[in-house]
């Protein structure tokens, strides 16, 4: 059975088959997901869903291109969200220099800084979204040595995946990986061993190939499973073990 480490069914895509879709994953392969938020209200709905499907789990977090609207006082409302049991990470969190339009940097680096922070007073892993913004983001990692957590969609270069394999940090890959031109992800994917990758379609977002231009869910995770295990030189039952057994054990699941 897979799992899917990073989805967003609280995403309107989904608003008109948003259960059926999450009902059909065990008959398909998929045991485990987890649903991060990407600002408050994203995170409770996240929750939501995760306390009405067994198999779904949630992370409560600020994502960079949301973080406009933040206060000091959307710390407690996260604090309060990661008592549930079911909350299993500090997330989406990061930083996004990508679109011009997104919140200021130093708004960004402010948000991020704080929420990792949260995630160290609450022992909580973190899930980083990190785009176009390798070295600040590798630089607050750094400022938080006591914390652990994943960049998820991971983007940059091999070398920055072993720094954050060094640090105790595991790496996640979606659909790109099976894209034409994935060179540095695949590269990446091939440096970091096998105990410190997890697999995730990003969903609604970035279905792999020969789904891509779809709306992406948790049942294209085999064709990225399937990727990796060719990028590693192990079977696709062998990658499915070793992927989903690193995401129970890194997100703390039984």
């Amino acid at each position: 059975m897979l799992f899917d480490t990073h989805a967003h069914y609280d995403a309107e895509q989904f608003d008109g088959d948003r259960d059926a879709v999450l009902a059909a994953l065990p008959e398909s392969g998929v045991s485990l997901v987890v649903n991060p938020g990407c600002d408050p209200d994203s995170s409770a709905a996240a929750l939501e869903l995760a306390l009405r499907f067994p198999h779904v789990y949630a992370a409560a977090g600020y994502h960079p291109e949301n973080c406009g609207p933040y206060a000091p006082g959307d710390l407690d409302r996260l604090r309060a969200l990661a008592e549930n049991p079911k909350v299993v990470a500090i997330g989406e969190i990061g930083l996004d220099y990508h679109w011009e339009e997104n919140p200021p940097r130093d708004l960004q680096r402010e948000v991020f800084r704080a929420q990792m922070a949260l995630a160290e007073e609450l022992d909580l892993p973190v899930i980083v979204h990190d785009r176009d913004a390798h070295r600040d983001s590798l630089e607050i990692v750094r400022a938080f040595p006591a914390v652990r957590g994943v960049f998820h969609c991971f983007s940059g270069s091999a070398e920055m995946a072993r720094e954050l394999v060094e640090r105790g940090w595991m790496i996640s890959f979606t659909g790109v990986l099976t894209y034409s031109n994935a060179r540095r992800a695949v590269e990446a994917a091939a440096a970091v061993p096998l105990d410190r990758l997890m697999i995730e379609t990003d969903s609604p977002y970035m279905a792999p190939v020969p789904c891509r231009g779809r709306r992406n869910d948790s049942r294209y995770l085999g064709y990225i499973c399937r990727r990796l295990a060719e990028i590693k030189e192990i079977s696709p039952e062998a990658c499915e073990r070793a992927t989903t057994e690193n995401g129970r054990r890194f997100f703390r699941i039984p």
